[in-house]
């Protein structure tokens, strides 16, 4: 009975540590973690990612008292953010391509407030289709392989060195923006080509109201643009969101 109240122990302990990171990281995953997700359905979510990820985690002996609880609990809880941010750095992306392509649309208005987040609609419409995409492609399992390699360059109970920290969060934020530029890139180069047209018909017809004849132009190109090219644009986001799950560091 006392060898199996210790094994029971140490079992506990060693998954509320993996709990730690992987709540952490649950919080902040594409489709997993967003707003309309009820809070009880996402403590389920890392509930059920601490089960398969804790049995291939070493253990370790962690400090007893409150000191090593409360070590553990900062540590943990920062590696799981640090791998949740980065994910979350992907949709950020869709919705600023999204912001983007319908400001040079002029479709920044359209369903505006669709969803929890105020962004255009085309922001929506790109946002869940890219998630849709990545659910589809086997998120939750690539999820459950970053958490578990993730203990090899983020060890349990250790504080990654800051710099590393900052010069990681730099590149991934340049690179996320980088990445939102590229896919919004088909829209502004059609809006600049439209307004380099109406302002030299404009020159060559001053009495023309172009505004009246551009404006339906702009938009019904905006949204066959956007039924043409998502397909694209999306495979190229999902393959960089791969990248990222596959390496995390960026080396």
């Amino acid at each position: 009975m006392s060898d199996l109240i210790g094994f029971t122990t140490g079992a506990g302990e060693h998954g509320f540590h993996v709990f730690l990171r992987i709540g952490a990281l649950a919080a902040l995953l594409p489709a997993f973690g967003e707003q309309s997700i009820p809070a009880r359905i996402k403590l389920a979510i890392a509930i059920a990612f601490t089960i398969i990820v804790a049995p291939a985690v070493s253990p370790i002996s962690a400090a007893s008292g409150f000191g090593g609880f409360a070590w553990m609990v900062v540590t943990e809880s920062c590696a799981g953010l640090l791998l949740g941010i980065g994910l979350r750095l992907f949709v950020l992306a869709l919705q600023t391509a999204g912001a983007m392509a319908a400001q040079s649309m002029s479709l920044s208005q359209l369903f505006g407030q669709a969803g929890g987040d105020p962004m255009p609609g085309m922001s929506h419409i790109l946002t869940l289709a890219g998630l849709t995409l990545a659910v589809t492609t086997g998120l939750h399992v690539r999820v459950a392989e970053l958490a578990i390699r993730s203990y090899e360059f983020l060890p349990m109970g250790q504080f990654p060195l800051a710099a590393d920290v900052s010069q990681w969060g730099v590149m991934r934020v340049a690179e996320a923006f980088s990445l939102a530029f590229r896919l919004a890139a088909p829209f502004l180069i059609a809006s600049t080509l439209y307004n380099l047209a109406m302002g030299v018909i404009n020159r060559a017809m001053p009495q023309l109201m172009v505004a009246f004849v551009g404006a339906p132009l702009i938009t019904a190109g905006g949204l066959g643009m956007l039924l043409i090219v998502s397909a694209p644009l999306l495979s190229l986001w999902l393959e960089m969101l791969l990248k990222f799950l596959a390496n995390p560091i960026g080396l």
